[in-house]
């Protein structure tokens, strides 16, 4: 897929508004719903960024784009005076997206049959920098470059890998020149902020080649954090049939321990973090809190369990659970963990945990957030279907709707049990646990 790049002269589609505040300086200007936003003093719009930075001033003309005609409006408004604007999405030109073959691309490797949006191998500074998007930088062209360093797009979330070029090819098989190097250098002197992804595969991106990726990463101070995160595999590929081992992950954890005391004294922070997956796997007790810093790879899934350990102990101190039999759902990974912060909560008499095994993608896949509404479905049927069912809502996309299509709001039906959907947060669970009626 191609996308309009920053720099050319118009934007195809331009942003489509979806909300306008009766009393904001957009819709006293002229602007409606259903309008697209084309361009602001001639400067095209081609995301919510590009709308941020050209609508900055308090005097400007927006070109917007109403039934077949373009209209030029002026906007005024007060110093500071917030424009009274949503729009329908925060790209506004399409999504950029991955121009490699990676080994260990989770997307190539889902079942058949799931929704088309499911297989968009974004790879897009723009949601990098918004979300918190791992991105590759293999896509980027010299305009895109010059665009983060002059609005200064800071911090973007690189997935790197390993900086041996011949690890690189077998592991991200770019189909275009890999500069990736080139373009950190480039963005760091720059100033712009990096928080970087390993994903490491056994036998082919750790031991002496993570070490040498480690150094590189280790000497300017712009790569805020790394996170190594183990190979997952589905059942629906043949190239990988493992990732670690329970002594693969505690060698792992061994090895970067020393630098972290090391970024500690010199950085105050631990920098390089692994993944919850391999202490798990390794039977070792997690980091505590003060570990993890500020949690620099919270959204990348690393300090998830102890995050939650540690709210779910306070949240349920003093707990006074509802007379009801409760059944907590979850995934694999982190059953273990649940079952033992339940009980010592002291509610194993009135809580069980239910490990969901996850059918639909299988292979190695055993977080919560992948489950898909059949597998839920037939685990609950499995277990009997006694009792309140609370299923965590990081498996419900904002439609409604699970991986596998199944709508959130007819489980309870298809599994003939009482399945309440919550927050996936231990705050959430225990405000269940309580007033459950």
């Amino acid at each position: 897929m191609t996308s309009e790049r920053y720099g050319e002269e118009h934007s195809p589609n331009g942003g489509r508004i979806v909300w306008l505040a009766d009393d904001g300086a957009a819709f006293e200007a002229g602007m409606r719903v259903g309008d697209a936003v084309r361009a602001v003093d001639g400067q095209p719009v081609r995301d919510i960024l590009d709308w941020q930075w050209h609508s900055d001033d308090d005097e400007f003309i927006v070109t917007v784009e109403r039934g077949p005609e373009l209209h030029d409006l002026e906007v005024e408004r007060v110093p500071g005076e917030p424009l009274g604007i949503e729009f329908e999405d925060a790209v506004f030109n399409g999504v950029m997206e991955c121009a490699n073959s990676c080994a260990f691309c989770f997307v190539a490797q889902l079942p058949p049959g799931l929704r088309p949006a499911l297989s968009v191998r974004d790879d897009d500074y723009r949601l990098s920098f918004l979300y918190g998007n791992f991105v590759t930088l293999t896509n980027l062209e010299e305009l895109d470059v010059d665009r983060i360093l002059e609005q200064r797009l800071s911090p973007l979330y690189v997935s790197l890998h390993a900086v041996d070029s011949s690890v690189r090819a077998q592991l991200v098989c770019p189909t275009v020149e890999d500069t990736t190097l080139d373009r950190i250098d480039t963005l760091l002197n720059g100033g712009i902020d990096l928080h970087i992804q390993i994903v490491l595969v056994p036998g082919i991106n750790d031991g002496d080649v993570l070490t040498e990726t480690l150094s590189w990463l280790a000497s300017p101070e712009g790569v805020l954090s790394v996170g190594i995160v183990p190979l997952g595999f589905t059942g629906h590929q043949s190239r990988f049939s493992r990732s670690f081992t329970p002594a693969e992950a505690a060698d792992l954890i061994a090895s970067i321990a020393p630098l972290q005391t090391s970024m500690r004294a010199t950085r105050d922070s631990a920098w390089v973090y692994a993944a919850d997956e391999f202490y798990l796997n390794a039977g070792q007790a997690l980091p505590d809190d003060a570990s993890y810093d500020d949690y620099p790879q919270y959204e990348n899934g690393i300090g998830l369990v102890r995050s939650f350990i540690d709210e779910f102990a306070e949240a349920s101190d003093g707990l006074s659970a509802a007379d009801h039999a409760f059944v907590t759902l979850t995934g694999t990974l982190f059953a273990p963990v649940l079952k033992r912060v339940i009980s010592d909560a002291g509610l194993a008499h009135i809580v069980r945990v239910v490990a969901v095994e996850n059918r639909l993608f299988g292979g190695n896949v055993s977080v919560t957030g992948l489950l898909g509404g059949h597998d839920i479905i037939e685990a609950v049927r499995a277990d009997g279907g006694v009792g309140i069912y609370l299923l965590p809502d990081v498996v419900v996309n904002s439609d409604g709707l699970l991986l596998d299509d199944v709508p959130a709001d007819e489980l309870s039906v298809r599994a003939g049990a009482d399945l309440r959907v919550i927050g996936s947060d231990a705050a959430s669970l225990v405000a269940a646990l309580a007033t459950a009626g």
